[in-house]
């Protein structure tokens, strides 16, 4: 007499699983909600895994936050940028020597991040075939198994971005073993960049701040590049990235909890003569599956150890791997915290109001 209802019990659980299983899709899913595919997720989520948070795929953040609709009206240097890390070592653009025997830091192409709402890209450029190309180096040196693609093709990315988008910002942080004197120059120029250059001598020296974004926008002068060569900042006009901007060690070295220096070349951390500061947040060989880890809870609480090692400096740019993957607002929700920080205190950006230009939060974000 038992077996019916036990039969009905197990069709109610068969059920409620299979409800469960399909409780959101076609754009309806919201953070943290189960998917099958991208299209499930609401707009500025997409579908993921994360094995070390959860089992399964779900929808978790993949778009940045505007900072500059709250308000525009602050100096460059006042609000943080999404940045990742060797941009154009990535899973879409195909091959173009033949061979490739690297590893990968990133799953979009540069158009597709810059879409996405990252502002700052980080690229190694060297010379290669007797042009300027975009590469990982195995002995100092770019091979056909190391090389990417020419330099001018992922810059064209950008112009195109900039051109489209005439409100937004662009920073490029160059890796540069590029020894063809004014080989940068012409890429930069045949890549038609030169006319959103914002100039050395517009730079600000012992800490101040930098021009107003809004500013900046009003001269079109919207694309800042940063060269690790010192010499180019005199020869070529390209800032010399340790005359304006502190940062902490990369790679493994940079990911002990708890602690935050300075990589080598940086000034220490706290010095403020230096108005930008650089967070790296990343493994010195990327994996997509640790990337989730990477860039969830341990990341804001680097962020936070790096803000007292940076003499109560919060981060202007945060550069990581996989940007995409974490457990749920991963990179986009460490930055919305930086920009709430930077614009007005708070811990969410969310929480300024909209068009202040005080530092001021909203009361119901913080009730």
């Amino acid at each position: 007499m038992e077996h019916p209802r036990i039969l009905f019990s197990g069709s109610l659980i068969s059920f409620a699983v299979i409800a469960a299983t399909f409780a959101c899709s076609n754009g309806q899913c919201k953070l943290g909600d189960e998917c099958s595919s991208d299209a499930d997720c609401q707009t500025g989520l997409s579908c993921f895994s994360c094995s070390e948070a959860f089992d399964g795929l779900r929808c978790i953040r993949s778009t940045t936050t505007n900072q500059f609709e709250f308000m525009n009206s602050l100096p460059f240097n006042r609000y943080a940028y999404l940045t990742t890390h060797n941009s154009f070592a990535n899973e879409v653009e195909p091959l173009h020597t033949g061979i490739r025997l690297t590893f990968l830091n990133q799953e979009d192409n540069v158009t597709q991040q810059l879409n996405n709402g990252v502002r700052a890209l980080m690229l190694d450029t060297y010379d290669f075939k007797g042009d300027i190309w975009l590469c990982h180096s195995f002995g100092g040196r770019c091979h056909d198994y190391t090389a990417f693609w020419l330099a001018i093709d992922t810059l064209k990315e950008v112009e195109a971005f900039l051109s489209g988008n005439p409100s937004e910002i662009v920073t490029l942080f160059l890796e540069d073993y590029v020894e063809t004197p004014n080989g940068l120059s012409k890429v930069f120029k045949d890549a038609g960049l030169m006319k959103y250059w914002f100039p050395v001598s517009s730079m600000p020296q012992n800490g101040q701040d930098w021009p107003l974004v809004k500013d900046m926008v009003a001269s079109n002068q919207r694309f800042v590049v940063f060269t690790s060569a010192k010499s180019k900042q005199e020869s070529e006009g390209i800032a010399y990235q340790w005359n304006y901007v502190v940062e902490n060690h990369y790679g493994d070295v940079g990911e002990h909890p708890g602690e935050c220096s300075n990589r080598g070349e940086s000034a220490p951390l706290n010095d403020k003569t230096k108005s930008l500061v650089l967070i790296n947040h990343f493994h010195s060989i990327a994996f997509k599956v640790m990337a989730c880890e990477d860039n969830s809870a341990s990341l804001i609480s680097m962020l936070d150890t790096c803000y007292g090692r940076s003499g109560n400096r919060w981060a202007n740019f945060v550069a990581v791997d996989y940007y995409k993957r974490s457990d749920g607002g991963g990179v986009f929700q460490a930055v919305d915290k930086l920009n709430g920080q930077l614009l007005c205190g708070c811990d969410d950006v969310h929480s300024c109001v909209p068009g202040s230009s005080s530092a001021t939060c909203s009361a119901t974000k913080d009730q």
